[in-house]
């Protein structure tokens, strides 16, 4: 017996990348394929985070690329997923991981990127339709264009536009139920803590909030200080979803006070 040979236990590889992610807040961006379109979301995703520090009590540390099939999705508050026509779709085992990163607490920005594209045309675009077969598998909840009252549009900056480097496509988040009271502010489900797993857009972000590693932009938006004013609103967009989601529906609960005090006698 002392001869036989006692097979031993293998130490499971580390990645030392998530392991860090889990000692901050990191935002992620989702891998297409496309080495272009995934520089530019990191690159935003820089911008971004570097936004969040010098605004705000979130010290983010630098961004992280990720692989749906295969990386923890769980450490993440927020992926950033720019979706190309050529996009691969996720594989069963994939949509599972992601569901339960959906029903956790975190949050997705789909961003088709082509606000100008469909604007041109008129109509569904090639980068829109992938989309459409990437949520095929998911557990997206109804949606519904974003309104003027949502609480996303007031957790850190007041916002009436939501820009990336193009402006004027809509934006989309989980619908209000048909029974719900529209309190201003209110958030319109429950679960989560009041913060919508999904927001899609075509707005290319991204772009719009991409700095170098000197913090300078790296792409152009619109034409001179009308340009600048509008990657302002889009950093300002950027900040509300972050804040969004770590904070859930604190922003929301605020329209309770004055009736919270008034039970108290204060």
């Amino acid at each position: 017996a002392l001869g036989l040979s006692v097979p031993r236990a293998e130490a499971q590889p580390v990645d030392t990348r998530l392991l860090e992610a889990t000692e901050s807040v990191v935002l992620a961006a989702v891998t297409t394929g496309d080495g272009q379109v995934d520089d530019v979301a990191l690159a935003g995703l820089r911008g971004l985070s570097l936004a969040l520090y010098q605004r705000s009590s979130v010290e983010p540390a630098l961004p992280m690329a990720v692989n749906v099939e295969t990386d923890e999705l769980s450490i993440f508050p927020f992926l950033y997923w720019p979706v190309t026509a050529d996009s691969p779709l996720p594989t069963a085992q994939a949509n599972d991981r992601l569901n339960r990163y959906l029903r956790s607490g975190g949050m997705i920005l789909f961003d088709t990127r082509d606000a100008d594209q469909a604007r041109l045309t008129g109509g569904m675009t090639s980068a829109g339709r992938r989309l459409q077969e990437i949520a095929a598998g998911l557990d997206i909840p109804p949606l519904e264009p974003l309104p003027e009252d949502h609480v996303l549009t007031r957790t850190f900056y007041l916002l009436a536009d939501y820009p990336g480097r193009w402006q004027g496509g809509t934006v989309w988040v989980e619908a209000a139920p048909p029974d719900a009271q529209r309190a201003e502010g209110m958030p319109f489900r429950n679960l989560n803590d009041g913060v919508t797993p999904v927001v899609i857009g075509s707005n290319d972000w991204a772009s719009a909030w991409a700095v170098d590693e000197q913090g300078v932009p790296l792409l152009q938006v619109g034409r001179g200080s009308t340009g600048e004013r509008q990657r302002e609103m889009a950093l300002r967009f950027g900040v509300n979803l972050i804040m969004h989601v770590l904070s859930g529906n604190y922003k929301s609960d605020q329209v309770h006070v004055p009736a919270l005090l008034e039970r108290l006698g204060q």
